[in-house]
């Protein structure tokens, strides 16, 4: 990462340098503070995958933030947290600022809160559309018809090349490194079959408060579904999360089946769009707000 500190210390006394896994305790507390869900764990899995930055006010740990660079051409943003101590004082500005500092050739996604987006306006950043956020105790649904030809089956630790050109061709960016350290860590990934022919996937992992589904990669809504339901169903009675494109048109039928919304984030992106084809894969479902 290009050298965070570019005006450090500044006249309150925050420096910023870049995080290390022994901050993960910290920053952990620090996103405990603000009543986020995110184990030790999870903190953990995606800050592997990472560059973070850190800022410190008198030994303390104070903001943080994250960026993920997934091939040449593309990035996001997430985990941008600032201590409710230290809010109003332009900190927020400045993390982003340095999280930005040599992605200008680069797509970058994130998805902003209420809060944020004002803020990530003025750095340049547009919205371009919404998500869900759902989550509940998950019933165990009717299991969704599908067409003749197509199946359910559990995804092989061979088959993670399909995967990740899966999900690089839904999400519009590479991301090999995350689906093939996911495809190893998940409770259940299952493969959505056309012919004998992987079109889809979706992955149930333990993360937050119990369990959260996804990624959920399906080349329509009812393939969406049927992926969705199947590990819903292995989760029943338990805390399930999902976050989804808004504009998948799953919303009513999540809520059916126990997974109420719960939040609206804002998916906002910084320069040139997210190149998706048409008619190939969707994602219906994130990975996490953090990652995309």
């Amino acid at each position: 990462m290009p050298d965070p500190i570019p005006n450090a210390p500044a006249m309150d006394g925050v420096v910023f340098r870049p995080m290390t896994p022994a901050d993960l305790p910290h920053v952990h507390a620090l996103s405990a503070e603000l009543r986020w869900p995110h184990r030790p764990a999870d903190w953990a899995q995606t800050f592997a995958h990472s560059e973070g930055i850190a800022a410190e006010r008198d030994g303390q740990i104070v903001a943080t933030g994250q960026r993920w660079l997934w091939g040449p051409a593309h990035a996001t943003i997430g985990l941008v947290i600032v201590s409710p101590a230290c809010q109003g004082r332009r900190i927020g500005h400045r993390l982003m600022t340095a999280l930005l500092d040599g992605l200008e050739d680069r797509t970058v996604l994130l998805h902003a809160t209420a809060e944020g987006r004002g803020l990530y306006e003025r750095l340049g950043f547009v919205r371009t559309g919404e998500m869900r956020q759902h989550q509940g105790v998950a019933s165990s649904p009717p299991l969704v018809a599908l067409q003749p030809g197509w199946r359910l089956r559990p995804a092989g630790l061979n088959e993670l090349p399909a995967l990740q050109a899966l999900d690089a061709a839904s999400r519009g960016m590479p991301r090999n490194a995350l689906i093939a350290d996911l495809l190893q860590s998940a409770d259940a990934c299952v493969v959505l079959d056309r012919e004998n022919e992987p079109v889809g996937f979706a992955m149930l992992r333990r993360f937050g408060r119990g369990h959260v589904i996804g990624p959920v990669v399906a080349p329509d809504a009812d393939g969406a579904k049927a992926l969705i339901a199947h590990l819903a169903g292995v989760n029943a009675g338990q805390f399930t999360r999902i976050d989804i494109d808004f504009d998948s048109g799953l919303a009513e039928w999540l809520e059916s089946i126990g997974l109420l919304r719960v939040d609206a984030p804002t998916t906002m992106v910084r320069g040139a769009p997210l190149a998706v084809p048409p008619a190939g894969p969707t994602l219906f479902a994130l990975v996490t707000q953090a990652v995309g």
